[in-house]
């Protein structure tokens, strides 16, 4: 007897079937070693449109509303049916004992396999395939380890769940508010919170008031202390009128040691905002080079919301820090001493680790992947080593300065040891960014007491600032935030 395993798309089925010895090409599946592996290609089944379900509700009218099917009621996506014949056909195959569903490790994967598999009125039992990464040595394991399809009945059901509420939401709002405006106006439940937020950001934008205000500037030994803010730029004149050639007198002078812990691994969240700032790539952008790069092994699963990984993966974890530290221009840190206890936590982690690179890049030459990819996979490795390195010390100062009854204040900051941000630097070098810290330089060695005559004083004019407004990296995490999620592209 065989069993078949059903992959999301045809790269992912060929590379479980060369993981699995299943050689041999068929026409829509891969055979052999006792296993026929086969491919979705995406959504192969959709929900029935309204008209579907009765020739009145092919015209859009107030007294039909609501439409609610009971029970829903599903059909072949257009243009995929040759795609559903085969896996219908090889799940009704005699020699076919099981179902392996191994489309993503996610809920829209599981919905587009269930889908599959009732529709086609398969009642074979079912083995679940749940990997993070597409590499060889992790699809054996998994293979070796798979759960009951019933075990994600749950994440079926939910799954189910964001699928009606788009259809009832979408269907029912859009037929409505068009009826009633004498307009078509859709409605969506991601859509519309989407552009109240949109709208709101760009009313406060279109109704803000940017108010002007001073600052005063003492330069001293090189250094510079800034004043409160003034609002009457003729008071701010007149302070620095008086302060000009006065005396100026530290009044104290403070240190503290602090210590900045290295920063978590990267979720999809992080990855998409990082990326956007770094690179400009838009949220979708990222999650495509993500999943590329998934498929070709050299990425773990990035449809994650963890930003550890769990116990068992410290020592693959520890193999891989090794060898994104060879990769350019990692390759330049010194006195690298990789710690990975602190981004082990079993509790914070849900269906999927953290997005981290695989044992592949060892082999993989990074200069032949597309730019959009290479990037992505070369912020991928500088956040696993700097989430595995020493923490960055260093001492705050903070001196302020009297002048003529007016107070200002010098920050900067001493290095004890970069500890991580060393990683971080030399690979914004490579990019040609400036360092991510905007904490001042170090200060002259102010004592309390001091003075200083003839002080230089300068006003500077400032504006406060709208809101920014909103990019689509932005909306990732105000959806997360509010609990509002997209549709899966796949």
């Amino acid at each position: 007897m065989s069993k078949l395993i059903i992959a999301e798309k045809p790269s992912v089925a060929k590379s479980i079937a060369s993981a699995l010895g299943a050689s041999s090409r068929a026409d829509g599946f891969y055979e052999g070693n006792g296993l026929l592996v086969s491919w979705c290609v995406g959504h192969l089944v959709s929900p029935m449109d309204a008209g579907s379900y009765d020739e009145r509700f092919k015209k859009w009218r107030y007294d039909d509303l609501p439409i609610l099917p009971e029970p829903f009621r599903y059909v072949l996506a257009p243009g995929k049916e040759d795609a559903f014949e085969n896996l219908r056909a090889l799940m009704n195959r005699p020699d076919v004992d099981t179902i392996v569903n191994a489309c993503d490790a996610g809920r829209e994967g599981e919905l587009i396999f269930r889908l599959v598999y009732e529709m086609a009125g398969c009642r074979k039992p079912i083995l679940r395939l749940w990997i993070s990464s597409m590499e060889d040595s992790a699809i054996r394991e998994g293979f070796s380890d798979l759960r009951p399809g019933a075990d994600y009945e749950a994440l079926y059901q939910s799954a189910l769940c964001r699928q009606k509420a788009d259809w009832l939401v979408g269907i029912n709002a859009t037929r409505l508010f068009s009826v009633l405006y004498h307009r078509t106006l859709n409605v969506g439940r991601v859509q519309t919170p989407t552009l109240a937020m949109m709208a709101d950001r760009d009313a406060k934008i279109t109704l803000f008031h940017k108010e002007k205000y001073h600052l005063l500037r003492l330069t001293l030994d090189g250094a510079e202390a800034v004043s409160e803010k003034f609002t009457d730029s003729a008071e701010a004149e007149q302070a620095a009128a008086m302060c000009k050639g006065a005396t100026v007198t530290c009044t104290s002078v403070t240190k503290e040691q602090k210590k900045e812990q290295p920063p978590k691994l990267y979720d999809l969240t992080t990855l998409q905002r990082e990326a956007n700032r770094l690179f400009g790539y838009t949220a979708k952008q990222t999650l495509d080079y993500a999943q590329s790069l998934y498929e070709k092994k050299l990425l773990t699963y990035p449809r994650t919301d963890s930003r550890y990984l769990t116990s068992d993966m410290a020592e693959t974890a520890s193999c891989v820090i090794h060898l994104a530290a060879k990769v350019p221009p990692f390759d330049g840190i010194s006195n690298f001493f990789p710690l990975v206890e602190a981004m082990i936590s079993d509790k914070d982690v849900s269906d999927h680790h953290a997005i981290i690179p695989t044992m592949e890049i060892e082999k993989a030459d990074l200069k032949l992947l597309p730019v959009g990819e290479r990037n992505l996979l070369l912020l991928v490795c500088c956040k696993l080593l700097c989430a595995s390195a020493e923490p960055y010390e260093y001492e705050a100062v903070t001196a302020t300065f009297d002048c003529c009854g007016h107070s200002f204040t010098a920050k900067g900051k001493r290095i004890l040891s970069e500890g991580w941000r060393e990683i971080d630097r030399i690979f914004r070098a490579s990019l040609k960014e400036k360092p991510a810290d905007g904490d001042g330089g170090t200060l002259p060695d102010f004592t309390e007491g001091q003075t200083f005559d003839g002080a230089e004083v300068s006003v500077t004019e400032h504006f406060t600032q709208p809101p920014k407004p909103y990019t689509d990296v932005i909306f990732c995490e105000r959806k997360e935030w509010i609990g509002i999620e997209e549709r899966s592209s796949a």
